[in-house]
């Protein structure tokens, strides 16, 4: 039988505060339980620390900096009277994240930088940091919950009760260690009643929006942002007729299932009325990169943009092995996915390969594959390969 494993006694706690509601709400409830918080803002990127220009052109201006961040973090300490320490893992940042997620994208691959920052610089260099404190343990805002099982003495990565907010998907590489040092305090709670708590005693930050997007990239244009480290090499977009119908700028921008910005606009399906009717929208669905060559199809259940199968590598496991009850399994290969049931045909070493009773919309290479058994987050992999349903018919 598995139960809660919340402090059972007076502890320091390193609070890592982002400026953002969440984060002030999860050092607000631990201090009312009683615990010693002290909170850290991470500063994780160095590029473009300044407030945007909004007369530039091409301006950044709406997305929020590390700077206005932390001064939301500091309003924060100071309601709650908590010491804050402002602590930059930008190094750190751009060798273990920021580097493997350009070598990602110029492989032709879609990476989630998110869940690698989870592992190496959230949970590794400020847990870390946090112990040469004087920590117990450290907190950060995320909505996931952690629990020991009683039966196995190990910890679990559990969903967070608000499902429309859950993100045990981006922390799916986190290990015992790092699970045994690390509270979820809002995990237990819907995101209305942290805003409620926000208001209700004060905070500066209550009603601030939820920031959106990759963190160091923020609300600004994708495409803009990659094309300062990874330079544009033009090629054909190609119809599952191999007849060229575009021209894309390089792979590196383009993901499968992107439906905007593939600049193919106006073309009609097979048999379209001219002049009548909507357009049948073009999708990425596959990037052949020794030909520099893009493919795109109409429609969004065409073959090209489905499987039922795929293989991940660099696997990490919550429990420290791949799970035993491989036939009654869910996964998401996306974040915004609903899971999906599937069996676990076989793991080995560091990878493992996936079969879903249904099949799966754009299965992306980079992306991670998350695996489930009802609320408890197993684990997952980086996607490597996949077989669409053409390759199978």
């Amino acid at each position: 039988m598995s139960a809660p494993a919340p402090p059972l006694k007076k502890q320091r706690i390193v609070v890592g505060l982002s400026g953002g509601v969440d984060s002030a709400v999860t050092a607000y409830l631990l201090q009312k339980q009683g615990h010693e918080v002290v909170g850290i803002f991470m500063k994780n990127w160095e590029d473009d620390d300044r407030a945007p220009d909004a007369d530039a052109p091409g301006n950044d201006a709406g997305y929020c900096t590390s700077k206005e961040d932390f001064i939301d973090a500091a309003a924060v300490a100071d309601v709650l009277g908590i010491e804050i320490e402002h602590v930059n893992f930008a190094a750190d940042y751009k060798d273990r994240v920021f580097a493997e997620f350009l070598r990602e994208y110029q492989a032709g691959r879609t990476p989630n930088p998110d869940i690698l920052c989870n592992a190496e610089i959230k949970f590794k260099a400020f847990l870390d940091h946090a112990m040469r404190l004087g920590a117990d343990c450290i907190a950060t805002g995320h909505y996931a919950r952690v629990r020991r099982n009683e039966s196995t003495g190990s910890f679990e990565l559990l969903k967070g009760l608000d499902a429309t907010k859950d993100q045990s998907y981006f922390l799916h590489r986190l290990n015992q260690a790092q699970l045994s040092k690390t509270l979820f305090p809002v995990g237990e709670l819907h995101k209305t009643e942290v805003r409620r708590i926000a208001d209700a005693i004060g905070l500066p930050n209550a009603k601030k929006k939820d920031s959106t997007g990759i963190c160091f990239i923020g609300e600004r244009p994708f495409r803009e942002f990659l094309n300062r480290y990874i330079a544009k090499e033009p090629g054909p977009i190609k119809n599952p007729k191999g007849h060229t119908i575009g021209q894309h700028l390089g792979l590196s921008f383009y993901t499968l299932g992107q439906r905007q910005g593939l600049g193919i606009g106006g073309l009609k399906a097979r048999g379209a009325q001219k002049g009548g009717g909507e357009h049948t929208p073009w999708f990425v669905a596959r990037k052949d990169m020794q030909t520099n060559t893009l493919w795109v199809v109409q429609g969004h259940e065409h073959p090209w943009l489905l499987s039922r199968t795929l293989a991940a590598a660099d696997a990490s496991w919550v429990a420290g092995s791949a799970p035993a009850n491989a036939d009654r399994l869910a996964a998401k290969t996306r974040y915004r996915q609903s899971d999906s049931a599937c069996a676990l045909q076989s793991s080995e070493r560091a990878v493992f390969h996936l079969g879903f009773e249904q099949a799966q919309w754009a299965v992306t290479p980079g992306q991670s594959a998350v695996l489930y058994d009802g609320e408890v987050c197993l684990g997952g992999g980086v996607i490597n390969s996949v077989a669409t349903l053409d390759a199978v018919m």
